[in-house]
């Protein structure tokens, strides 16, 4: 693969169209690549000060479908002197043509070539896009790593839920983000701008101490890393003083507005759907779950502004179904007043409102029977496992009796399928906690046939469980292949037949994703060589090559088995130790310990166990707000639901 950067021209915008209008017929899809959605937003290129382009490292159909760069892409436009457009990864059909014909990566909005821009912020949140990233550099002409770029290439930063351990990233990326992006994106525009706006040359390594200075950003260029003999880390130390010694995520206080006026994608995508985020953050406290740890504090919003927002979207958009998005959407305080509200304004309009992310209990089907959902499609629920040791372990109590009354609860309503996902390959997982997934989703089965009949189904979604960064289980060794595969055996031996409809994740494709996960900066050199071999779009089945990685290993002199199924002690130093998330290691290690004693711990909002997200949450709020700020006693959450339906009491505590 010949660098793109080495064989093509500067071109102009027009020069670009004129490209695209000769090949754009020859690809699939071409209304990936047009541009002009309705409420997309077009600046004046030359009235514009600063200009930044973001993109989402997979195509079209699916970044379409991403908040988050929508929410970045928001927020920027919203400044005057700055503009933001949007790019994508083109498909494998439009790539070959773009480097044969020598077109560069370019934005959606104006065509400018991606090189033009003054930043290039990259949204990477799971880890199978790594290659992904690396081919839209090239293809954007940039050189792949950091070092090759100086300051007369954009700079380019990365942000995302895969990127709270950046290391295996760390040569390619300048900058990350790790924590929120609707703040912290402005202020590395402006502070770049400001630095720009000086009528000197700033250099690349003088626009890295600016940048890095800001709370939440991470510049592995400032941090070494040494290793012990046995291959784990001996030391992370900053190399300049300019550098925090751990990088704190960044907490949004308050949430900004939600987002209203969606772009309207010209062809159909993943999630053609306007998503409304009503509630950040998580406190149930599931071990395995990546994300309820690394997006604490919870906070949650109004439902007056949550439904003046679903008016905005109707009025601005043609989206027929509305998704009132959460970690969790039964633990919003507010959840049935909410519903309620949805229900008396839009039940008649024929807007579709989904609500996923309910706990397993009767009253979800309540709540989706007062938002209307005539299509009684399916229901889903995650038990994630099916015995109670393994609830225990993984600290999800969800009895058999309540999956049960649940289930007559939902095909009683007139839905005909329950959707169950499960995990395997959780720590201490034997073959009889597998078969009682098998026990559970056939009992499951049987009281939807007491209901409908054989119109009654349960779809059952098996993924493989990966140690995650900044979880209780960070320490655990991920399952073996031969483990997998052999529950895997069980599972399809015995899921099977009229009603019963299996799916299962790929072997290959989960090794992929635990070596990545807890991957070291070592492993730039892997990626940087499976892209070199042809790897890209790995998270699309068909087009993860396991093999070509394996070879990218060997020649690495490195083993993925040291990523994945070694067990690691307490005292050992993780790649992501110098990112603060803003929960304790010791909160993790004391849970992780409780784990292997089959101990629980309850909501936190029944009891706090100083995980240490509230103080330095109250720091930054103070910070923000000017003023002292402490945080109010947790109130519980037997408080909150009154058994009168809905009446609760809000979290202070948690909430700005």
């Amino acid at each position: 693969m010949h660098p793109i950067q080495d064989r093509i021209p500067s071109l102009t915008p027009e020069q670009i169209e004129r490209m695209l209008d000769r090949v754009l017929l020859r690809v699939d899809r071409p209304g990936r690549y047009v541009g002009g959605e309705y409420n997309s937003v077009v600046k004046d290129w030359d009235a514009i000060d600063f200009r930044v382009a973001l993109a989402f490292a997979d195509i079209y159909d699916l970044g379409m479908s991403n908040l988050g760069l929508m929410l970045l892409y928001d927020q920027l436009n919203q400044q005057p002197d700055m503009l933001a457009e949007r790019v994508y990864n083109p498909w494998i059909d439009m790539e070959k043509i773009m480097r044969e014909d020598g077109i560069p990566l370019y934005s959606l909005e104006t065509k400018h070539a991606i090189r033009d821009f003054d930043l290039l912020g990259i949204s990477i949140p799971y880890e199978q896009l790594y290659t992904n990233t690396l081919n839209l550099l090239d293809l954007a002409g940039l050189p792949v790593h950091s070092r090759d770029r100086d300051e007369t290439y954009p700079l380019v930063i990365a942000g995302g839920h895969s990127v709270y351990n950046p290391e295996p990233m760390a040569d390619f990326i300048d900058a990350f983000v790790i924590g929120e992006g609707e703040e912290i994106i402005v202020e590395v525009a402006r502070t770049l701008k400001n630095m720009r706006n000086a009528n000197r040359a700033v250099t690349r390594d003088e626009q890295l101490r600016a940048v890095v200075k800001i709370q939440g950003m991470y510049v592995p260029r400032f941090y070494d890393v040494s290793y012990n003999d046995d291959g784990t880390i001996a030391e992370i130390e900053r190399n300049t003083t300019d550098a925090p010694r751990k990088v704190l995520k960044r907490i949004v206080p308050v949430l900004p507005k939600p987002f209203s006026r969606f772009l309207v994608p010209n062809i159909d995508t993943v999630h053609n759907r306007a998503p409304i985020e009503i509630m950040r953050g998580c406190t149930r406290g599931c071990r395995f779950c990546q994300a309820g740890m690394i997006t604490r504090p919870v906070r949650e919003r109004p439902v007056e502004e949550i439904l003046e927002t679903i008016r905005e979207i109707v009025a601005n958009t043609g989206f027929e179904e509305i998704s009132l998005l959460s970690l969790s959407s039964s633990d919003y305080v507010w959840v049935h007043e909410l519903v309620q509200a949805v229900h008396d304004e839009f039940s008649e309009s024929g807007l579709s409102m989904s609500l996923p992310s309910l706990r397993l209990e009767s009253a979800s089907a309540e709540l989706m029977d007062k938002l209307g959902d005539t299509r009684r499609s399916g229901f889903t629920f995650a038990p994630e496992a099916a015995t109670e040791r393994m609830r225990d372990i993984i600290n999800k109590s969800v009895s058999d009796d309540v999956v049960l009354e649940a289930a007559r609860a939902v095909y009683s309503r007139g839905w005909r399928t329950i959707k169950f996902y499960f995990m395997i390959g959780h720590p201490e997982e034997t073959l009889e906690d597998v078969q009682a997934i098998i026990d559970l989703c056939k009992k499951t089965l049987a009281e939807g046939r007491k209901l409908l009949g054989n119109k009654a189904n349960v779809n059952v979604g098996v993924s493989t469980f990966i140690p995650k960064p900044h979880t209780p289980f960070q320490w655990v060794p991920q399952d073996t292949p031969e483990k997998i595969n052999a529950k895997h055996r069980l599972l399809k031996d015995q899921l099977r037949g009229n009603g019963l409809h299996l799916r299962w994740n790929d072997i290959e494709s989960s090794e992929f994703e635990g070596f990545l996960a807890r991957g070291d900066r070592r492993l730039c050199r892997v990626v940087h060589r499976a892209w070199q071999l042809g790897c890209k779009f790995d998270a699309w089945q068909d087009q993860h090559f396991h093999g070509l990685w394996l070879q990218a290993f060997d020649e690495a002199e490195l083993s993925p088995q040291f990523y994945t199924h070694r067990e690691r002690s307490i005292e050992e130093i993780f790649p992501w130790e110098h990112i603060d998330v803003a929960v304790h290691k010791k909160f993790l290690i004391e849970d992780y310990l409780m784990s292997i004693k089959q101990e629980t711990r309850v909501d936190c909002r029944d009891d706090c166990f100083a995980c240490g997200v509230l103080p330095k949450f109250a720091k930054i709020r103070a910070q923000t707000d000017d003023l002292a700020w402490e945080c109010p006693p947790v109130v519980p959450i037997s408080e909150r639901k009154k058994k009168s339906g809905g009446d609760r009491v809000p979290n202070v505590a948690l909430m700005p």
